[in-house]
Parts: structure tokens; sequence; C-alpha cells
């Protein structure tokens, strides 16, 4: 019966679909673009100690908002959900385009990133009720148009308006984009009102998660580098955040509209795709936030060059999600996918960790592609595992809960590796130059691929060697990650869905209209 309703659904117009697609376009876009456009937003506005923190911010604003977002939509009603979230999205861009110093555009990426926790889990939530399967192909037809853009010409397109007007430019190129899918979803998305689901909101999970969250990211940056791991900061603010998760998880097992639904984990399935999710945010995170620096800094690529040498790493992860979209449905898929996935994950991260001051451009370009291939892998088989294990009632719960996990994942990640990072490059350049002058270029000094090139050679020298040392810290924590993701794909069960035919056929639209998201 479930199937019949969900076929005899009409068919929803293509404005619709396509302003809801734009909500996951400007989530992958964002991130690509800043990429190749951060070295010299942190030069231009001085302090190359706050480089994660620029991403950071926006990663844990958004992790903690995403299951917000997604039960407010099951809750109220999931377009306007999506479309307040497109709101703030918006608002937080030209606040961020605004930014006058490291401390603003930090603060205003946090705006930012409350938006962005509800553009793809909203637009999935829509998708989820709006689409019925026999037009799965009209939807997988405009994702295989926008994500291929936002991934392959983000960093083309960050590059460019970094080089040709201004870094701000990657910022207030959202506008267009977000208030075209405002006005789309607004005229053309019709929802059923009984596609919502009365209980009361659960404040205390929102403030318990926010805590949680926000605790594991300040313990993971400033660990070891600012603070000593032992200090009683550290330890306190790590105890804070255990108690503040442990108490989230009984709240949610009590009251009686959950933030998260504890019934989502009762499939093994379901379980083993967020903590793959979890760790390939952070793989993903580290590579895309860190191999921008070395080809501008070591190798001497211009922005939009840096752009053009990501492709093997984007293409890789691009192609391969296209392609295991296709492949999923195969017996054994949610197995053998993501341990795969693992495997060349792991394999890239090391490949990388021969990049040096003297590799020549195209290899250190080249080696990108393996990475990317592993990560597109895990990325599009959690997804779709995800998606086939939940009940259509829970779905915007269930996204909320892949998104969060993804982007609390590269929050961490962003957050450890970048203190890495910033503790190998600093040390390296105190050996090489001397205190003061380190403490200049990374603070103060308006480090820029651009000004970098004005300097003497022996300065020159020190800042590759450095920013190369920094990227080895980096890919080592990304292999770590990379590891215990493979290990954890091995418990993934080959027949997740043993149920009765028709349960799945709720679902069965969402792994096609998520394909590459």
């Amino acid at each position: 019966m479930t199937t019949a309703l969900v076929d005899d659904r009409p068919k929803p117009p293509l404005l619709g679909v396509l302003g809801l697609m734009l909500g996951i376009f400007l989530s992958a876009l964002d991130g690509q673009i800043i990429g190749t456009a951060l070295p010299t937003i942190v030069g231009d506005l001085g302090g190359l100690e706050h480089l994660s923190w620029a991403v950071t911010a926006y990663l844990l604003t958004s992790a903690a908002a995403t299951p917000l977002w997604g039960r407010l939509g099951d809750l109220y009603g999931r377009k306007g959900a999506y479309q307040w979230s497109v709101a703030v999205f918006l608002l937080g861009s030209v606040l961020s385009g605004l930014a006058q110093d490291m401390s603003q555009l930090i603060a205003f990426r946090a705006v930012q990133g409350v938006g962005a926790g509800g553009l793809m889990v909203g637009a999935l939530s829509v998708i989820g009720v709006l689409v019925p399967a026999s037009d799965r192909g009209r939807v997988q037809s405009v994702i295989g148009i926008l994500m291929p853009i936002a991934f392959v010409g983000g960093p083309l397109l960050g590059g460019f308006l970094t080089d040709r007007l201004s870094w701000r430019w990657a910022f207030y190129i959202n506008l267009p984009i977000g208030l075209f899918a405002l006005v789309a979803v607004a005229v053309a998305v019709r929802l059923p009102k009984a596609e919502r689901v009365r209980a009361p909101f659960d404040w205390a999970g929102v403030a318990l998660l926010t805590t949680g969250i926000l605790g594991l990211t300040l313990v993971s940056s400033w660990g070891g580098t600012m603070y000593s791991w032992t200090s009683p900061l550290i330890l306190g603010t790590g105890a804070v955040s255990v108690v503040a998760l442990a108490a989230f998880v009984l709240t949610e097992l009590r009251v009686p509209g959950p933030l998260i639904p504890p019934t989502l984990f009762r499939s093994r399935n379901f379980s083993v795709a967020q903590v793959l999710g979890f760790l390939t945010g952070a793989v993903m995170l580290a590579l895309i936030g860190y191999l921008p620096q070395y080809l501008q800094f070591v190798q001497g690529a211009s922005p939009t060059t840096g752009g053009l040498l990501l492709l093997p790493l984007m293409l890789g992860m691009m192609g391969t999600q296209l392609v295991t979209a296709r492949l999923m449905g195969r017996p054994g898929g949610e197995r053998r996918y993501p341990v795969l996935g693992g495997v060349l994950a792991l394999a890239g991260s090391v490949l990388l960790l021969f990049l040096g001051t003297d590799t020549p451009v195209a290899l250190a370009s080249g080696l990108t592609a393996v990475a990317g291939i592993g990560i597109g892998l895990l990325m599009q088989s959690t997804m779709l595992t995800s998606m086939g294990a939940v009940p259509r009632e829970d779905m915007g719960a269930a996204m909320g809960v892949v998104t969060l996990l993804r982007n609390f994942g590269g929050s961490l990640g962003m957050a450890a590796l970048g203190a890495v990072y910033t503790a190998r490059l600093t040390a390296s350049l105190e050996a090489r130059l001397s205190p003061a002058d380190a403490a200049h270029l990374t603070s103060g000094g308006g480090l820029t691929p651009a000004s970098l090139a004005g300097l003497p050679q022996t300065v020159r020298d020190a800042v590759g060697t450095a920013v190369s040392s920094g990227l080895h810290g980096a890919v080592a924590g990304s292999i770590g990650l990379a590891a215990a993701a493979t290990a954890v794909a091995l418990l993934a069960r080959p027949n997740p869905l043993p149920g009765p035919g028709p349960e799945p056929s709720p679902s069965s639209p969402e792994p096609q209209a998520a394909a590459s998201a």
C-alpha cells in the first residue's frame, strides 16, 4: 500500500526540484570555493594561526544545527525549514564577505554555518516526500548537472574570483544562487500538510548536543598547542563535553520527540554508515583544507591554477559517486564499496606523504586522485545505505544525523589536524628563520601566495619547507582516519534490508535523489 501511495504522487515540477537541488549545490559549492581562496583570505586579514577556525567555525555550527533543521522540518514543515536555512546561509555569506579581520570572519562563518546545516538535510527531506520513484531519473539528471559544477568548478571559480575580483566574491556568489532557490521552492514546491510529525521540540537535546560538539572541537583544536593536554582547561572542557553527550543520549531515550530518534540506530548498517560518515568528513576536510596551501605556497600556483591542480581530487570524488550510485543496489554493495573506499582513501593519503618542495607539479596534482576516489566511494555508499534504512516519516531526522556526523567529523578533523599543521609549520619557520620573523609571517605579515614572490629567496624556501611539513602532519592524521574507516567498514552486513519487500519502497527515491550529494 505504501508503494502505491508513493508512486501515485503527482510528478513534481522541475523548477521545484531545481530549487531544492540548489540547496545541496550551495552546500557543496561553498567549501570548494573557500578552499582555494583561503590562503589569500588569511593573508589579507592576517592570522595564519587562525586558518583552521575559518573553516571549523562554519563546520561546527553547521554540525550542531543540522539535526535542529531536520527535526524542525519534521515537526513544523520541511519546506519552511529549508527556506529559512537558505535565508540564514545567505545572511552569513554577506556578512563574511564584509569581514574586516579574522575574528569577524570566524564569527560570520559561524552564522553561515547555522544556515548551511539545513541546506542538504532540508533539500533531501523534501525530496524524500515529494519525488515519486518514477521521477528518480529526472532528479538524478538535475544532480548530475549541478554537482560536477560544484565539485569541479568550485575550486576554479574560487581561484578566478580571487584573482580577478576579490576573495569577498567567493561569498557574494552565493546570493544569486540562493535567491533563485528561495523563489523556485516558494513557487513550485507544494507538500501535503499531513507530512508533519506532531511532537514537542527537543530543546534540551539541542543544548546538550551543541555543548558536547563545541567542547570536543575546542579540545581537539587547543590540546597540545595552546594548552597542554593535561592542563585543567583541556581536562575540564573534555569532561564537560563527555557529560553533555552522555546526558544527550539519555535525553533522547526519554523525550517524546527526540532530536535524533534512537530507533534509527536499530539498523546495524545505519550505525556503521554514521561512523564512516564521521571519519570520511574528517579525511575530506583535512585534504581539501590544506592541499591548496601546499599548491599555492610551495608549488607557486595562483588561486586559479591551484583550483585546476585540484581537479584530479575533485573528479575522483565526483566520478566515483556517480558510479557508486548505480552499483550499490548489487548484493553485498553495502559492505564491498565502503571497504574499497577506505582502502583507496588510505592508499591515497599515504601517497600524499611524498609531496615535497621538489615534487613536480603534475605529479603532485595527479597523486590526489587516488584519495579522491576513495573518499567518493565512502561518501556515496554511506549516504545511500543510510537513506535506504529509515522510514519516510523519519527521513528528516535521519538526514540530519548523516549530515551532522559528517560535518562534526570534518569540524573535529579540521581543528585537530589544523593544530598539527600550524604547530609543524611554525616550528619549521622558527628553525629556519627566527621566532620573531616566524610570528610576523604567520600573524600579521600579510603572507599571501601573491606576496610570497616578492620576499627574499631564503624566506620563500623556508615557507615552502614549512608548509610541506605542516601538510605532512595533516596527511599523517588522515592516514589514521582512513585506516579506522576501513576497519569500521568491515562491520557492515552484506544484506542490510532483510525485511518484507514493500518496506524499503518509501526510501527508494532518496538514494537516487541523493546521488552525489
